[in-house]
């Protein structure tokens, strides 16, 4: 079904892509992005992986909540959306934000995660990124979501891309940011309301997990994704050299090869454990 209905009230728009019986892949956005976000890596992954994309609550289709809400409600939004859709386990791809609440759920249902894959994104709140955010939901009160959205592409794209870029980000930027700016200051409202209590229970995530960070990252540097690689258990850490915030798609070649061969190679793995625990002779 294209919306979830939430005991709040609150409805998530949804889109499958793929093969029913394909490996599930859930991609999960981050702050004020809609799931087109992923087209570029919906695209590249339509002929091996069903794709599950949707909206988080304030973005997108999906609704704008009256009241506050919290990261670990969009993950509650998340697993409902896997139960609308049938799926038990999915590959769990977050960005940012949604890299936030990949992480909570993976913490709460660990049972619903086969894979974890963490791109651009932190584990706690530091004081200079807080203070960011709350610049930027002040901006889009007063001045507008869309001023919002040029004061901050600095922080998404390098510098290196953004000549390259900006034809695109000019036509896409109206389409993106005409949404009110509640549910934007809501969604910083959330993650500004996290507290770290969490971060001691990421060596609990015990399933193959993928960390992948630009290095012109300014918004999330490097050092946030090595401390979530240090404290994930076997984490892979991997670093794409020129890329910013917006890896997915800035360089949405390389960040889907790295993707899709991690999720193939946690299948492969799968494929060899018997259910009770015992390893198969690889084919």
């Amino acid at each position: 079904m294209p919306y979830v209905r939430r005991p709040d009230g609150v409805t998530i728009h949804t889109q499958v892509t793929g093969r029913s019986d394909a490996p599930p892949v859930l991609l999960i956005q981050g702050l004020g992005m809609n799931k087109n976000g992923w087209a570029l890596q919906r695209f590249a992954m339509a002929t091996k992986f069903r794709t599950i994309a949707f909206d988080n609550r304030g973005a997108g289709r999906s609704s704008i909540p009256i009241t506050k809400f919290t990261l670990e409600d969009m993950a509650d939004d998340a697993l409902a959306v896997l139960d609308s859709c049938g799926v038990e386990s999915a590959h769990i791809v977050g960005a940012s934000m949604g890299g936030a609440i990949s992480q909570i759920l993976a913490v709460k249902y660990p049972e619903r995660v086969r894979s974890l894959t963490l791109a651009c994104t932190a584990c706690r709140n530091l004081p200079w990124r807080s203070e960011l955010l709350q610049h930027w939901a002040d901006t889009a009160n007063v001045r507008g979501i869309r001023q919002w959205a040029d004061e901050s592409m600095r922080w998404m794209v390098g510098p290196r891309s953004f000549r390259r870029l900006a034809p695109a980000i000019g036509w896409l930027g109206p389409l993106a940011t005409f949404r009110p700016s509640t549910g934007f200051t809501k969604q910083v409202e959330a993650i500004l309301d996290t507290d770290d209590s969490m971060v001691a229970e990421l060596s609990n995530i015990l399933v193959p997990t993928l960390v992948v960070v630009g290095n012109q990252d300014i918004l999330t540097p490097r050092a946030d994704s090595e401390e979530i690689a240090e404290r994930i258990p076997h984490a892979e850490l991997v670093v794409i050299s020129g890329a910013a915030h917006g890896l997915m798609v800035e360089h949405a070649s390389t960040f889907n090869r790295i993707v899709i061969d991690f999720i193939d190679r946690t299948e492969q793995l799968e494929r060899t454990i018997e259910p009770g625990g015992s390893t198969l002779k690889a084919s």
